[in-house]
């Protein structure tokens, strides 16, 4: 199995810390803060602010939160700086995995994009950090574009024939060769 990379940022958390509820606002400092930029390709991230609220549900945990970052993309277009304020909620369905699940390390997983199925713990923790930085980059643009940047179309080549491609090879004297 391959090492995964280290996380940009970690903030781990034991199921049994939460108890009726847990209430938790993590704001990472300025190194943190530097290795998320890295990891989500930013010029910059001046301010990181995530709170958590979880609480336990029937079948498991939720967690909702809110994340606002003030961060600096690079335009696609242009590649000048583009500054970018996030501030949104968010809400995590979660249930803890079963033992099958954490044994069968080989297993398939099947991922959908419009999956509503819940986060699964495993081994009775999960990370704070992780699904912060997980929000964050929920809430940027992927193709960051400035206001009023255009991409403007190179013209295209005439197309050129193979039989405009054998003329230019023949000889300019205009005698054939035999």
């Amino acid at each position: 199995m391959t090492d995964l990379p280290p996380l940009p940022y970690s903030e781990p958390l034991r199921l049994h810390q939460i108890g009726a509820g847990l209430k938790r606002r993590l704001t990472p400092d300025a190194d943190a803060r530097a290795r998320v930029a890295r990891a989500l390709d930013l010029q910059a991230l001046d301010r990181f602010e995530v709170d958590f609220d979880i609480l336990p549900t029937a079948s498991g945990w939720r967690i909702k939160g809110r994340v606002v970052a003030d961060a600096v993309q690079t335009c696609g277009l242009t590649l000048e700086p583009l500054p970018v304020a996030v501030d949104s909620a968010f809400s995590i369905q979660m249930v803890e995995a079963t033992e099958e699940e954490q044994e069968d390390e080989d297993a398939e997983i099947d991922l959908e994009l419009d999956d509503d199925s819940p986060d699964r713990i495993e081994d009775g923790r999960l990370d704070l950090g992780q699904y912060a930085v997980e929000q964050l980059a929920l809430n940027l643009d992927p193709f960051p574009r400035k206001p009023g940047a255009v991409f403007e179309q190179p013209e295209e080549p005439a197309e050129i024939s193979p039989f405009a491609a054998l003329k230019a090879l023949r000889p300019r004297d205009g005698s054939a060769e035999g």
